[in-house]
């Protein structure tokens, strides 16, 4: 069997002999760990079993400074693609052809976060709250370049998945509340995840913080993976409990705590168990919560990998 037909496994919930996993290194941690794997490309090196590709996608051009200010702007922004289909295709067509990987679009701010990219943060969410017409029309514009820039990616066929990115959830909650959530960003998303399904791709989503109010919504949206669980946010073990046999996790191994201030032990021990309690019946892919920085010690970093492979 297969890296990809293992993930595919889990992903309809179903056990394997082993467990897939997938874990991002930021570029300061991986030089730390180079000395001590061969140069090939990082992904293969450590054996993830998903292969993630960034595809051509787009931004804002343009944008003037007045789009920071403090009230809405009169005018939504200009944008610009960015990338290239060949190479992008070529290079799906390579790790589909030479590996054995899942192979996973990633596209990490492509909605909220877009907005806020756009007006700042703490701008959009005051749009969100008192200025509903802006925040929507700006939201609607972002769905419809992603919608057009998704069509052109999901036409690729060795594409597995696509995953989509926006941050709604702080250490407590979501930022906003469900109420906003589902009536300016759960629409918009809903288009995304059809025209993924609808050309036979796996709906990954990325949301940091606590976002336990909407799990309900994005099953029933028709989310097959949801990255990345953070357990200093949510008890990991009870969402797997309630939500376990219909959504798909990536993720869940603490990076605010565990591994950067645990001992090799803590690190090996935490491992184990989140893999083998979010792992059964499937529905698991391991990983730590974030990809891993530098404030992560080496003995750490290699405790985890080892630890992680044995069920891999």
């Amino acid at each position: 069997m297969t890296r990809r037909d293992i993930v595919k496994n889990a992903i309809a919930h179903k056990e394997t002999d082993r467990v897939p996993y997938c874990v991002n290194f930021l570029p300061e941690a991986e030089k730390m760990l180079k000395p001590y794997y061969s140069e090939c490309e990082f992904q293969q090196t450590i054996g993830n079993y998903v292969y993630q590709i960034g595809p051509p996608w787009w931004d804002w051009y343009n944008l003037p400074d007045s789009y920071k200010e403090f009230d809405a702007p009169v005018s939504l922004p200009q944008t610009i693609g960015t990338g290239n289909y060949a190479d992008f295709f070529e290079k799906c067509r390579a790790v589909h052809e030479e590996t054995d990987c899942y192979v996973l679009a990633t596209i990490w701010g492509s909605h909220f976060e877009k907005a806020y990219f756009a007006r700042g943060i703490e701008n959009f969410l005051a749009d969100l709250a008192g200025n509903k017409e802006f925040a929507q029309e700006l939201l609607s514009l972002i769905i419809k370049k992603n919608l057009v820039m998704l069509e052109n990616i999901i036409s690729c066929p060795y594409i597995n998945g696509v995953l989509l990115g926006s941050d709604w959830g702080s250490q407590k909650s979501l930022l906003m509340s469900p109420k906003v959530w589902r009536e300016l960003i759960a629409p918009g998303e809903k288009k995304e995840y059809d025209l993924l399904k609808s050309a036979g791709k796996e709906v990954w989503i990325h949301s940091c913080g606590n976002v336990e109010s909407i799990i309900p919504d994005l099953i029933e949206m028709g989310v097959d993976v949801l990255n990345p669980l953070q357990p200093e946010c949510m008890d990991i073990y009870e969402i797997k409990r309630k939500y376990g046999n219909r959504l798909t996790f990536w993720g869940g191994i603490s990076t605010q705590q565990t591994l950067p201030y645990g001992t090799p032990e803590e690190v090996r021990e935490e491992t184990r168990r989140v893999i083998q309690e979010l792992s059964r019946g499937g529905g698991y892919i391991a990983s730590p919560a974030q990809g891993i920085q530098e404030d992560v010690p080496i003995e750490n970093m290699l405790a985890f990998i080892d630890e992680i492979r044995k069920f891999g």
